[in-house]
Formats: structure tokens, C-alpha cells, sequence
């Protein structure tokens, strides 16, 4: 598969694994509404936090949605075009491969992106997620009315770029039929079956019981179908269909047959299209006047309308599934997934974390009713936690922060061992069984205190004391500070026994 070069991309195939893993603190002064909720808004770098992430989201994420920078002369206008176009692949790369680590295995990841990017974000994607993964390019037309300042031509559409983190197992929702389509259908004969549309009965193909002439209830011969050398049913089928009140005639019965669709039996849905329009899912000026209308001013050069992400969210997810959107904006995504009552975690850097998402976010759980809450019956409720990056986990050396907590080291340790998150916030020196191996975490005296005898320290006291070890026949990986036991007796036990901090990994 062709791949993608360009400077520094060396550098950037390395960026995931020297990033410093950073905890993260939760801010209760910024968190808002019921405590109850998984919901994340994190201030931050996006890649730190990605990458934070993943010891707790890794597979869990059921779709993705970002809005990169789109003209890098915006996002880099200190650079040359050859240098800040580099810079921008450099910047997407490693995002794109945290990303994916943290999409489940039926998810999906949507990306906004226009000419100035797309071919090239479409190559990088290919190499990341797999070519066979790609589902589409959706084109969405953004503008209502055309640029006539425009140089050459006034750009009127986006593309979001759409990738499946295993295409075989992605299934796209059904769109809902519309009012316009359900028009189409009417019951002129009073049929108790209900509205219909007719069909065509011709094919072009050739079907071998397919050339009979047709007799019309009014006494009209048919030779064969019109313009087509074959009908597309047998006579034996037609004369069912024609018992079963299938076909229809014309009111005078002298009509070339038709048969009839009945709208109670098409699919109560649509397969979903590539090509948005902004009377279906909104424009610019709908975004800028949304943004408006919740902070009194345009603070975001290009927002995305809430209708455009319901969109989005309606073909990719279902209640209560995870989304994420780790270039947050000006919140859209989140907005509209509390809304339509979607989990999330939204990631955006800089003071409007603060100042613009969490004060929207905290607007969507009191209630207001811009954007799609009235398409939705929004009423408001529900909740978020914020979050700022902490200190890293290792520090420059590769050493382990003896300030992390029990909880977040053990998430760390489940992860680098089986590559899936924990389960759940780790209270016990068990943390669990993957492949028939048990792990084990010693630490910050999970068992007492922090002497020796306090369970820090592997000893015979705290072997006989470690949950579920007696019960358990297969091998034993236990995480602490040192180890009072010999080599025949970790054998005995079928025990691989791992020092804090030296063996601990960074991800």
C-alpha cells in the first residue's frame, strides 16, 4: 500500500511513545450539574490526554469525531508552506494512531476537512486505520449562496472523511424516512394492506420465463413490456401476485401491469447518503448564529452546527454509547451528545476549555434550547466532570511519580499487561484475570500501611493474605516494592513477581 513521506514523519511515528502519560485531575469547582455521570470535559494538550486516556478507554469508543485546523497557514503562519504542511501531518499522525488505540472494534471516526488537507489526511488515515477500513468521503454543503469575492471558485462544501475501526463489523443506522418520501405512496383501489407506489415490471436482463404476452382485465393484449425485451417476474408469479391483489392495472384495468410497494413493507429506514445538504443538516451561518446566541459574539471561525453532529451521531451511535471528539472547539460534539443523551469526552487546550465548553456544557445541562433541543424534546439534566492534565506518571528517566495514586497505577499496569482498560477503579490488590493470568498490584500499603508487613512488600504474611489466590490455578503476576520470598516458593505459587518502579513500563 503507498504511503505517505514527508519531513520529520520519522519524528512523528515516535511521538505516542515519548509523550509523557499524565494523569488526570478532576476540577470539581468546574464540574457541573449530577455527580452521577461519566461525561469528561478535559482542559489540556490533546495529544497528552489522549494518551492519558488510554489506560481507561482503550476499545471503548464508539465514535470519534474531530475538526482539525483546516488551512495550515492559519494554524501556522510563522512556517513556509512546504515546512507548515509538514507540520500539520506531524501533528495529525500520532493523534490519529492514539485515536484509533481507543476506538472499539465497531466504531467509527468522522473527520472535517477540506481541499487544503483532505487528499493527504485521506493517505496518512489509509496507513493508520488500514485502507480496507475506509466507509466513504461525505460532502457537505456548507454554504447557502456562493463567494463572489472568491478568486477562482467560492468553496462551498467540506468533506468529513469516515473510517471503521474493523469495517467488517461497522453497521451504519438506517436514516428515518422523511414526509416527503412517505408522499409518494397512495391507495387509490382502498387497499386494507394501506398507501402503495407502483413498480416497474420490465428488465432489460435476460430471464428466460420472462417473454409471455399479457391479457388486461379491460380485454387489452400486451405482446411484452414496453421499451424491454423481458418482464422481470414468470406468468405463474404474475397470475400470484395478481390473486393476491399485488398488481395493478390502471382504474379502467387496461394499463401495462405495475406491481404494487406497500409502505408498510419498505425498510422503516434509508441507507445513509454521501452528500449532506445544509437544508437537511445546516450551514455556517447557522453555526456562527448558534454561537452567537450562546456566548454573544463569533468566537470560532468555522463552528460546525449542532444539526450537522446530530447527524452524525444519529448514523454512528446509539444511546449511552461513547463518543469523543478530541479537538472540542467551541463544544458542539458534546453539546449535542448530552442532548441526545450520548456519552462523551470532549478535550480542547487553552482558557476557552474553561470560559467557552465547560460554560455551553453547563448551558445543556440547565436546559437551553438553541441548536437541535427542540428536535429532540431537550429539557435538560444530566452532567459532566472536568478535568485538567496533571503531573506525568514517569519522569524524564523513565522513573515512576511516587505521588501516583493506587488507582491510577493500577489502571496503568492492567493496561500495559493486557492491552484493555480496567474495568473498574481499582480498590483491591487483585485487579484481575486476563488469559488466565492473575494480577496483582502492592502498592501505597492497598493492603495497611507502607512497612513491610504492611503490604507493600511481597511477603509470606501478605501472600496468605492476597483475595482470590487460593481459588485461582493459573499463573500469578504480582506487582510491589521488593519481594522476602524465594525463587522456589514463587514457583510454588506459579508467580512472576515484578519490582516497583523499575519494572513498571511507560506505554
Amino acid at each position: 500500500m503507498p504511503i505517505l513521506h514527508w519531513l520529520n514523519k520519522n519524528q512523528a511515528v515516535k511521538t505516542v511513545s515519548q509523550c509523557a502519560y499524565r494523569l488526570l485531575e478532576e476540577v470539581p469547582d468546574l464540574s457541573y450539574g449530577d455527580a452521577v455521570n461519566r461525561n469528561m470535559l478535559i482542559q489540556g494538550d490533546n495529544l497528552e490526554a489522549l494518551k492519558a486516556l488510554i489506560p481507561f478507554y482503550a476499545g471503548q469508543v464508539k465514535c470519534i469525531y474531530i475538526d482539525p485546523p483546516y488551512n495550515t497557514r492559519s494554524a501556522f503562519s510563522h512556517y513556509d508552506d512546504n515546512l507548515e504542511h509538514s507540520i500539520w501531518l506531524s501533528m495529525m499522525y500520532p493523534r490519529l494512531e492514539l485515536l484509533r488505540e481507543l476506538l472499539s472494534e465497531d466504531g467509527s471516526i468522522w473527520v472535517s476537512i477540506d481541499d487544503n488537507e483532505a487528499h493527504y489526511l485521506k493517505v496518512i488515515m489509509d496507513e493508520v486505520f488500514g485502507r480496507g477500513n475506509f466507509v466513504t468521503s461525505v460532502i457537505w454543503r456548507k454554504n447557502y449562496s456562493p463567494k463572489s469575492t472568491a478568486k477562482h471558485f467560492s468553496e462551498d462544501h467540506d468533506y468529513i472523511i469516515v473510517y471503521a475501526k474493523n469495517g467488517e463489523r461497522w453497521i451504519p443506522n438506517l436514516m428515518p424516512r422523511t414526509e416527503k418520501q412517505d408522499k409518494a405512496y397512495k391507495n387509490p383501489d382502498n387497499d386494507p394492506r394501506g398507501p402503495w407506489k407502483p413498480g416497474d415490471l420490465s428488465a432489460r436482463n435476460f430471464y428466460s420465463l420472462g417473454t409471455y404476452p399479457i391479457k388486461t382485465p379491460s380485454g387489452r393484449e400486451i405482446p411484452g413490456p414496453p421499451n424491454a425485451m423481458y418482464w422481470r417476474v414468470s406468468q405463474d408469479k404474475l397470475k400470484e401476485l395478481d390473486t393476491d391483489g399485488r398488481i395493478w392495472w390502471g382504474k379502467d384495468g387496461s394499463n401495462v401491469p405495475a406491481i404494487k410497494r406497500f409502505l408498510s413493507e419498505v425498510k422503516q429506514g434509508l441507507v445513509p447518503q454521501t452528500w449532506w445538504s445544509y437544508e437537511e443538516v445546516g450551514h455556517t451561518q447557522d453555526a456562527k448564529k448558534e454561537i452567537v446566541s450562546l456566548f454573544g459574539e463569533d468566537v470560532f471561525g468555522t463552528p460546525k452546527p449542532e444539526q450537522l453532529l446530530q447527524r452524525i451521531l444519529h448514523v454512528a451511535t446509539n444511546p449511552a454509547d461513547l463518543i469523543l471528539d478530541s479537538f472540542l472547539g467551541s463544544g458542539t460534539t458534546a453539546a449535542v451528545a448530552h442532548k441526545m443523551n450520548r456519552r462523551y469526552i470532549g478535550i480542547e487546550m487553552g482558557d476557552h476549555a474553561q470560559t467557552h465548553c465547560q460554560t455551553r456544557l453547563q448551558k445543556v445541562v440547565d436546559g437551553e434550547q438553541g441548536g437541535i433541543s427542540k428536535a429532540v424534546d431537550w429539557q435538560g439534566g444530566g452532567g459532566f466532570r472536568f478535568f485538567k492534565l496533571g503531573q506525568p506518571v514517569f519522569d524524564a528517566y523513565g522513573k515512576l511519580n511516587h505521588d501516583i495514586k493506587f488507582a491510577a497505577l493500577a489502571a496503568h499496569i492492567w493496561y500495559a499487561e493486557t492491552k484493555t482498560p480496567l474495568a473498574k477503579t481499582a480498590n483491591s490488590p487483585l485487579l484481575g484475570v486476563d488469559d488466565g493470568t492473575a494480577y496483582y498490584l502492592l502498592y501505597n500499603g492497598i493492603l495497611g500501611d507502607r512497612r513491610p508487613q504492611g503490604g507493600n512488600v511481597l511477603t509470606s504474611r501478605v501472600l496468605a493474605e492476597l483475595p482470590g489466590l487460593e481459588d485461582h490455578a493459573g499463573p500469578v503476576t504480582i506487582y510491589g516494592e521488593s519481594c522476602r520470598l524465594g525463587p522456589s516458593r514463587l514457583a510454588e505459587h506459579n508467580i512472576t513477581f515484578k519490582q516497583i518502579p523499575y519494572d513498571v513500563k511507560a506505554l
